[in-house]
C-alpha cells in the first residue's frame, strides 16, 4: 500500500508550491491498490488550489470512495514551470494519492467547468500518455469520461473523450460501474464496455454518433451511426437528483495543504433556481429548483466544521436567498458556530430580497461590501433578460443597506445583451449615479463611514446553449470594448464619478468562450490546434494568447462569423440538440419571443410556466403540482 512519490526531492525543491502535488492532506482517503476492482482518477482540469475549492469534486470523490471496491483519487493541472520537468524526464501524470501514473487506472474522471479550460485537458492527456484521440486508445487504456457543466454541450471535445456524463453526478456513477466491473471480470473488450455504457441514462458514448452537415456548414443530421443504430439512445436525458436530502454530501471534505482559492468550508443550501433569467445557462441544466431540508443542513454544517476545523462557512446555490428557510438557517448557524469564531459567508444575494438583520449578524458591516447583480443597467432589458428586479428595489434595498452601516457596493452587469442600445449602456452608470446620491441623501454625514464605494463590474454576453439566448449572434471585440468606453466615459460624466470605479472583462476572451461554448466537432481540431501551439491555462489572463486561437481559427474551414458572430435559424439543428434537458426546445423559442416582446416570465414560485422540468419529478415542480 505504501507510495513512493512521483517526484523526487531535487523536482520538488525546484519547482512553485510543491505541495501540490504530494497529497497526504487531512481526509484524503488512502486504500490498498491491490484491494479494489476499480480505480478512479478524478480530475479538474485547472491548478490544485482552485479545483481543491470545487464541492462537485469533493462530493464524487467522497461518493466512489464510499465503496469499498472503488478507489477515486484526485488529479489536477500541472503549472507550466513542473510540465516542463515533467515532459523532459518523462514523468506520466499521477494522482496525489497514491503517486501512480494516471495511465494505469480504469477511469479518468475529468471535471469541464469552463470553456477556457478545455487546451487544459488536452495538456493532460498528453502528460498522463494517454493518446489524446478516444480512436486511438486500445483494451487497456484508460477510460476517459467527462462531465460538469460543459457538458451541456460537449462537441468540441467529443474526439477526446471515451464517453460524456450528462447530468448530475450522484445519479448513475455506481451503476456505471458495476457495469465495468462485470464487464472486467468476463474479459469484455473496451467497446463491449462501452456499448452497455451508451444505454445507461445519461451516459453519451461519441464515437457512436455522427453529424452529417448540409453545404453551408450547418448540421443537416445528427444520431447513431449506422451500425449503432437501434443500439444507443436517440437521445440522452440529463440526470437530475430528485431529492437532495436523499443523495450524497462529503462530511469529511479534504483539506488542502496549499491555500485554496476558496479557504473554507461550504454548505450547498439547494439546487437550481426560481428565477429564470434568460441569459443563464445554469438556470435551465440545474432544473427543477431543489432544496435541502433545514435539518439536512443543520446536520451537515456541524459534521464539516468538525471533521475540517475550517473557521469559514459558504452557503453556496445559485440564489441562496431564495432558500425558503433561509433566516432559519441562519439562525442556527450564528448560534450554533458564534463561540468557535466560525464566520458565515454569503453569496451574491438579490437585492429585493436583501435582509438587513441576517447580514448584520453574520458580516462586519466595517469592511463587508454587499455584491448585487442587476445585470442590466434600464428596465426595459431586465424585463428582456427576465431579471425580475425593478430599480425601485434596487434603490430600496441599497438603502436599507446604508442605513445598516454598508458603505461599499459591488455591482455586477453584463454588456452586449440581446437588444441592447446605448441608452442600457449608459443606463448602467446612471443606476450607479443614483445609489451614490441615495447615500449621501439618506445616510447623515456624522453617520456615514466615509465616502461611498461603489465598484461596477462588467462582463460580455456569451450565449449558451440551453438558454432562451443560445441563437443570439455575439459581436466583435471591438464592438464590445466600444460598449465598454462609452460605458467609462459615462461614469465619468457623473457627479459622482470618483466614488464609482469600473472594471470589465477581457472581450477577446469571451469571444473565444462563446466559440468553445456553442461549437461542434470540428471545433475540435482548433483545440488541438492551439494546444499543440502551445497554448494552456487559457482561463488565466496572463496565460491566454488570442492570437494563437485566431491562427487556429483561420486554419479551419470555418470561423467565427460562422460559430459566434451569426445569428442561428430557429429551426437549425444545434450541435446539442440530442440532449434532453427536460426543458424543451419549443419552450426555449417561447421565452427567446417573449424577450424580444420584452414581456416577463413569473418565477416558480409565482406560478408555473410549464417548462417540462416536472418531468423529473422533484422539486417546486413537484411542490406546485400538490
Amino acid at each position: 500500500m505504501g507510495s513512493k512519490p512521483a517526484l523526487p526531492d531535487r523536482i520538488l525543491l525546484s519547482i512553485e508550491k510543491p505541495a501540490r502535488y504530494t497529497g497526504g492532506e487531512v481526509n484524503s482517503i488512502m486504500k490498498d491498490r491491490d484491494q479494489v476492482a476499480i480505480r478512479f482518477a478524478m480530475c479538474f482540469p485547472d491548478l490544485y488550489e482552485i479545483g481543491m475549492s470545487h464541492l462537485g469534486m469533493q462530493i464524487i470523490y467522497s461518493m466512489l470512495n464510499e465503496r469499498d471496491d472503488i478507489w477515486c483519487e484526485r488529479v489536477f493541472s500541472v503549472w507550466p514551470d513542473l510540465h516542463q520537468i515533467m515532459k523532459e524526464e518523462n514523468i506520466p501524470l499521477f494522482a496525489l494519492e497514491s503517486q501512480d501514473p494516471v495511465k494505469d487506472f480504469d477511469f479518468l474522471g475529468i471535471t469541464l467547468q469552463y470553456e477556457m479550460a478545455y487546451t487544459n485537458v488536452l495538456s493532460l492527456l498528453d502528460l498522463a500518455q494517454i493518446p489524446i484521440h478516444a480512436k486511438d486508445r486500445k483494451d487497456d487504456d484508460v477510460i476517459v469520461i467527462g462531465g460538469g457543466p460543459c457538458t451541456a454541450n460537449p462537441e468540441p471535445l467529443a474526439p477526446f473523450f471515451d464517453m460524456f456524463y450528462i447530468g448530475e453526478g450522484e445519479t448513475v456513477y455506481y451503476e456505471l460501474m458495476d457495469i465495468y466491473k462485470a464487464n472486467k471480470q468476463v474479459g469484455g473488450s473496451r467497446d463491449e464496455f462501452l456499448l452497455k455504457a451508451a444505454n445507461v441514462p445519461g451516459i453519451y458514448v461519441p464515437s457512436f454518433y455522427e453529424a452529417i452537415y448540409n453545404e453551408d456548414g450547418t448540421i443537416r443530421s445528427f444520431g447513431p451511426k449506422k451500425e449503432y443504430d437501434g443500439k444507443v439512445p436517440l437521445q440522452i436525458l440529463r440526470q437530475v437528483v430528485p431529492d437532495l436530502d436523499e443523495t450524497f454530501y462529503p462530511d469529511k471534505p479534504v483539506i488542502p495543504y496549499v491555500q485554496a482559492t476558496q479557504d473554507r468550508a461550504v454548505l450547498e443550501v439547494m439546487r437550481g433556481c426560481i428565477r429564470g433569467c434568460r441569459f443563464c445557462q445554469a438556470g435551465i441544466i440545474y432544473r427543477p429548483c431543489r432544496i435541502r431540508s433545514l435539518d439536512f443542513l443543520k446536520k451537515y454544517a456541524k459534521y464539516i466544521i468538525e471533521n475540517t476545523g475550517y473557521e469559514e462557512l459558504s452557503l453556496t446555490s445559485l440564489s441562496t436567498s431564495d432558500y425558503p428557510y433561509f433566516a432559519e438557517l441562519m439562525d442556527f448557524l450564528v448560534k450554533e458556530f458564534s463561540h468557535r469564531k466560525v464566520n458565515i459567508s454569503l453569496p451574491s444575494l438579490r437585492i429585493d430580497e436583501f435582509s438587513l438583520d441576517i447580514m448584520s449578524k453574520v458580516q462586519d458591516v466595517r469592511k463587508s461590501s454587499l455584491t448585487f447583480a442587476p445585470e442590466a443597467g434600464t428596465q426595459r432589458l431586465r424585463d428582456v433578460i427576465n431579471k425580475g428586479i425593478s430599480q425601485e428595489d434596487i434603490l430600496e434595498g441599497s438603502e436599507m443597506a446604508f442605513h445598516g452601516g454598508w458603505n461599499k457596493v459591488k455591482l455586477y452587469f453584463m454588456l452586449g445583451l440581446p437588444t441592447e442600445t446605448d441608452e442600457d449602456v449608459k443606463g448602467i452608470a446612471e443606476l450607479s449615479e443614483l445609489i451614490a446620491e441615495l447615500y449621501y441623501d439618506t445616510v447623515p454625514k456624522e453617520e456615514r463611514l466615509g465616502k461611498i464605494q461603489i465598484t461596477v463590474s462588467t462582463s460580455f454576453f456569451i450565449p449558451k446553449p440551453f438558454t432562451p439566448f443560445q441563437w443570439e449572434p455575439m459581436y466583435q471585440p471591438e464592438t464590445y470594448l466600444e460598449k465598454a468606453g462609452l460605458l467609462n466615459a459615462t461614469i465619468k460624466d457623473q457627479l459622482n464619478q470618483r466614488s464609482i470605479r469600473y472594471n470589465w472583462h477581457d472581450a477577446k476572451t469571451s469571444v473565444i468562450e462563446g466559440l468553445l461554448a456553442r461549437g461542434d466537432r470540428r471545433v475540435a481540431q482548433i483545440i488541438e490546434d492551439v494546444y499543440e501551439n502551445g497554448a494552456s491555462f487559457d482561463a488565466w489572463t496572463d496565460h491566454f494568447d488570442y492570437e494563437k486561437w485566431i491562427r487556429a481559427i483561420d486554419r479551419s474551414p470555418l470561423g467565427l462569423d460562422f460559430y459566434v458572430y451569426r445569428r442561428r435559424d430557429l429551426d437549425e439543428i444545434l450541435p446539442w440538440d440530442f440532449i434532453d434537458s427536460g426543458v424543451p426546445k419549443e419552450f426555449m423559442k417561447k421565452e427567446y419571443a417573449k424577450a424580444l416582446a420584452e414581456k416577463v416570465t413569473p418565477n416558480c414560485k409565482e406560478k408555473c410556466s410549464g417548462c417540462g422540468a416536472a418531468v423529473f419529478k422533484g422539486g417546486i415542480c413537484f411542490e406546485n403540482k400538490n
